[in-house]
This record gives C-alpha cells, sequence and structure tokens, in this order.
C-alpha cells in the first residue's frame, strides 16, 4: 500500500490521507466527453479517483481532434467514449476507467435507476430541458451532481444536491482558539504564577505574550466593572498600557502582545454562523440523522453546558517569544483542555447515539476529534433544485444584476446560454451553427431570450446587442482553452464535495471569456 502514497504525496499535503481515501473509494459518472466532461476528467484521474464511468453516444470525428487532446486521428470514426475512457486509464492505472456507448439524454429518459450507483455524475453540454431531469432523478438518489458547459468564449458550472455538511472548510482567514477573552481555570493559574514585573531583563522579554495578554485583559477588567476594552479609545488605552510595561525597546514578546490584541478585544462566545448551524432544524436529530447533525447536536449541548458558552478548545498555539520552558507548559495547559473537552464531547455523541436507537460507537474517534477541531469553522451548504432555480429565480437578485453594471455581462451570458436552448428546441440547431442562417439566427436568439426574461418576471429588461451577436457567432462551439478552465473548474469542486474539505462554491459559476472574468451568481 505505500506506493500511492508517494504516488499522491503534493495533493495529500493539502487533503491529508482520508481526504485521499474518500477520492479512492469514490466513483464518478460523466456525461459526454467532448472537450468540458474530458478535462474535467483528466484532472480526477490524475487525483487519483476511484473509478470513472465516461457516457457518451458519439463517434469521434475530424472536428473532434482540433479541441480535445484525449482523442487523435487513430480515434476517427470510434467510439468517442470507448477513446476517452482508454486514454484516461494511461493517464492512471489504478483508476477502473468504464464507458458505456449511449448518449446521456436517452439514459436519463429510458434508465433513471443507472445514476443511483455512483457518488457523483458530472453533467457537461446538457441542455436545460435535460438538466431537469437528471437533477430530479440524482436528488431522489442522494447522488451528488455538477454542471458544466462551454460555449463559445462562455461557461458555467452549477452544483446541485440538497445539503452539503462541511467539517474541514479550512478557512484562509480565522482568529486562533487562544481564549485570552474568556480564560479557563488552568490558564488563568498558569498566568497567575508569572511575575510581569520580573527584575531580569531576559527573564522579562521571554514571557509568552498569551500570558501578558491574560493577565493585562484580568487587571484591565478589574478596574472596568468586569468588562474587557470595547471602544476604540478602550482599545488604545489598553495598547498603549502594554507599550508602557516594556522595559526595552527590543522586546519582541511585548510587540507580539500588542499586534495580538485585538484577540482580547474579540466577542466572547461562538459566532452568528455557527450559531446559526446549531438552531438548524436538522439539529434535532432521530434514527435518520447524518453523522454531521449528529456531531451538531452533541456540540450543542456542550456549548450550553461543559462548554460554558464556548465551542470546543482547538488545542493548538502559534509560535511565539517565550523561553523554552514556558513555551512548552503552554502548548501542554492547551492540549490538555482541548482533550478534555474531546472526551466530553465523545461522551455527547455515544449518548445521542444510544438515545436514537444506533450503535454508540458508529461514529470514529477520529471523526469526533477531527469535529472538535473544527467546530467554529463547520460549514453547511444547501443548494435549490435547477428546476426551482429555473422557473422561479430570485426575481430582487435577478434584476439587482440585470442593471448592474459589473454583473450585467454575467447575468447576460446566464440568460443567453438558456435562451440557447430554447432556440435549439425551436430550431433544431443552435443559433450560428450554420453560417447560412448567421444573419437570421441574431434576431431569432434576441427574441427566446426577451421571452425567457419576461417569463422570468423581468419583463423590459433589455440585454446588451452585441452580447446577443457573440453568442450567435460562437455557434455554440467548445474551445479548448475554455473547456480546460471550466473542466479545471468542476474538477475542484468535486474535490472538494468528495473529500469534505474546503466549502463548495454556491450558486452558479459564470466564465465570460470575452472580458476574461468570472462571477458567482444566486439565483
Amino acid at each position: 500500500m505505500a506506493e500511492p502514497k508517494v504516488k499522491y504525496d503534493r495533493q495529500l499535503r493539502i487533503w491529508g490521507e482520508q481526504g485521499q481515501a474518500a477520492l479512492e473509494k469514490s466513483s464518478i459518472c460523466l456525461l459526454n466527453c467532448g472537450p468540458t466532461g474530458s478535462e474535467t476528467l483528466k484532472n480526477l484521474v490524475l487525483g487519483g479517483i476511484g473509478s470513472i464511468t465516461v457516457v457518451d453516444g458519439s463517434k469521434v470525428e475530424v472536428g473532434d481532434l482540433g479541441n480535445n487532446f484525449l482523442v487523435d486521428e487513430s480515434s476517427v470514426g470510434q467510439s468517442k467514449a470507448k477513446c476517452v475512457s482508454s486514454f484516461l486509464q494511461e493517464l492512471n492505472d489504478s483508476v477502473k476507467a468504464k464507458f458505456v456507448e449511449e448518449y446521456p439524454e436517452a439514459l436519463i429518459e429510458t434508465n433513471p435507476s443507472f445514476f443511483s450507483q455512483f457518488t457523483l455524475v458530472i453533467a457537461t453540454q446538457l441542455v436545460e430541458s435535460s438538466m431537469i431531469k437528471l437533477d430530479r432523478i440524482c436528488r431522489e438518489a442522494n447522488v451528488i451532481l455538477i454542471f458544466a458547459r462551454s460555449y463559445g468564449l462562455t461557461g458555467f458550472v452549477r452544483i446541485s444536491l440538497k445539503e452539503h455538511t462541511v467539517i474541514e472548510s479550512k478557512p484562509e482567514h480565522f482568529l486562533d482558539d487562544l481564549r485570552l477573552n474568556n480564560p479557563w481555570l488552568e490558564l488563568k493559574s498558569f498566568a497567575d504564577s508569572i511575575d510581569l514585573t520580573v527584575q531580569d531583563p531576559v527573564a522579562h522579554k521571554h514571557i509568552p505574550y498569551v500570558v501578558i495578554l491574560v493577565k493585562m485583559a484580568d487587571e484591565w477588567a478589574k478596574s472596568h466593572g468586569g468588562k474587557l476594552p470595547s471602544t476604540r479609545e478602550q482599545k488604545k488605552e489598553f495598547k498603549d498600557l502594554l507599550k508602557a510595561r516594556m522595559v526595552s525597546q527590543d522586546e519582541d514578546n511585548y510587540k507580539e502582545a500588542i499586534e495580538a490584541s485585538f484577540k482580547v478585544f474579540a466577542p466572547r462566545g461562538i459566532s452568528l454562523d455557527l450559531q446559526r448551524i446549531l438552531n438548524d432544524s436538522s439539529s434535532e436529530v432521530d434514527s435518520n440523522s447524518s453523522y454531521f447533525w449528529v456531531l451538531v447536536a452533541a456540540l450543542k449541548e456542550f456549548i450550553a453546558n461543559e462548554g460554558g458558552g464556548e465551542a470546543p478548545l482547538e488545542g493548538s498555539i502559534p509560535d511565539m517569544t517565550s523561553s523554552t520552558e514556558q513555551y512548552i507548559n503552554l502548548q501542554n495547559i492547551y492540549l490538555a483542555k482541548a482533550e478534555a473537552d474531546f472526551l466530553v464531547m465523545e461522551q455527547l455523541v455515544r449518548s445521542i447515539l444510544k438515545k436514537i436507537g444506533r450503535d454508540s460507537n458508529s461514529i470514529p474517534k477520529a471523526t469526533i476529534r477531527s469535529f472538535c477541531k473544527n467546530a467554529r469553522k463547520l460549514r453547511v451548504c444547501r443548494y435549490r433544485s435547477i428546476e426551482d432555480e429555473f422557473n422561479s429565480p430570485n426575481i430582487p437578485e435577478l434584476q439587482r444584476y440585470l442593471t448592474d453594471e459589473d454583473s450585467s455581462i454575467a447575468v447576460g451570458i446566464y440568460i443567453l446560454l438558456r435562451a440557447v436552448d430554447r432556440f435549439a428546441a425551436n430550431y433544431n440547431s443552435f443559433p450560428g451553427q450554420f453560417d447560412s442562417a448567421t444573419d437570421e439566427d441574431m434576431p431569432r436568439l434576441k427574441s427566446a431570450a426577451i421571452s425567457l426574461l419576461s417569463d422570468l418576471g423581468c419583463n423590459g429588461a433589455a440585454l446588451a446587442e452585441d452580447l446577443i451577436n457573440e453568442m450567435c457567432r460562437f455557434g455554440a462551439a467548445e474551445l479548448h482553452a475554455v473547456a480546460a478552465l471550466v473542466g479545471g473548474i468542476a474538477s475542484q469542486e468535486v474535490i472538494k464535495l468528495i473529500t469534505r474539505q474546503f466549502v463548495p462554491m454556491s450558486g452558479t459559476y459564470i466564465f465570460n471569456g470575452i472580458d476574461h472574468k468570472s462571477q458567482l451568481l444566486s439565483l
């Protein structure tokens, strides 16, 4: 088993062994293996996904050689699904690759249960009617679905599933969990045992900033009716007090304390985001609840009781100027508190599982530990069904986008990507697909877009004339450069969804290759 670890060494540093194991267990279905689908799958095969099934009923044509790296001249006339899956198999022999020579639209119509065998379905280049049907099928079967489409110089990506919960959201900027504004007994006692007025200059400049801030915050609270600095003046005054305690200019620990003083001013307790998750109706668990909501139910009890309004402590401390002995003591105090919080949480989880009639050991220790470490960073993502978005969009948002200079092009592309499907349903070809008809296709596409806008409740809204003409000029072409970008975005989201790490995007991602911009629309 040592071989794959070396093979995926770099990505293991990002999503760890648990994340890699989730990828290796997953099975993915790709609908349509044109450039957009092939590019998406290529990234996932190289990342070590478990198995892939490529569904495409078309044969390789000469035109495919210009935009799809996964077919070559010897493939012309052969099954596209077969050629692409064998090329992908060559990229990584530990991935199981299968193919189905059938048009996705036909499969959606005739064999909906086919999709329930997969972890995730990537649907590329589908028209609106097929998207709606597939979305219904996947939601019913609890299969994650991701749509991706390239169209000329534009593209879009949209995730669809009822609910996605994330424990390891890994935000880029997040406040350390040091509890300087709410120290527990052992941390307080440790700080009390250290004298800030020590005469020895070496000892003075090696007191860790955590101790300095805990003591100074305590001192401040005693003379301010138990309250910590909150107004701008008070915060400045608190920093001035820290400065006044410096014995010489080169005391890095005091400089660190001044820089980190904002951690003392942070509000106690939990964030509004976490409060929303605790208040969610899913936190009232029953025998069908997912392990995430069972852990949330335990967290709710912990915060209300043992935690005294705080989540379990994370237990790590940053580097700081300190004597080795004091740093190690401090580290141990944080680790011991985190371990004690974890043990309480573990008991709560086991008793909740028992109460709802589930095996009390069904959630592993490692999962509970990871949950405690990330409790302040939990995320819950819910996605509207495609049908819902298409038929009853968020009209105020849509109108705002249409009139807002920064997003009018992105929402214009969104409307036109839907209008070209209406056009195709009426005329059996996409606008501009045949050079001879381009001139009459432009007004036809414009009227399809206008009728779509009025159906969506945006009567009188206009789209830029040149954008309509550009869409016509694209003639539904899949350009490799755009497909590679759209496929790259889609595969990145697939990895977030399967590893349950980082936060997948919400809304509809629109790529505008005309201006090299991209935007997320919440519709």
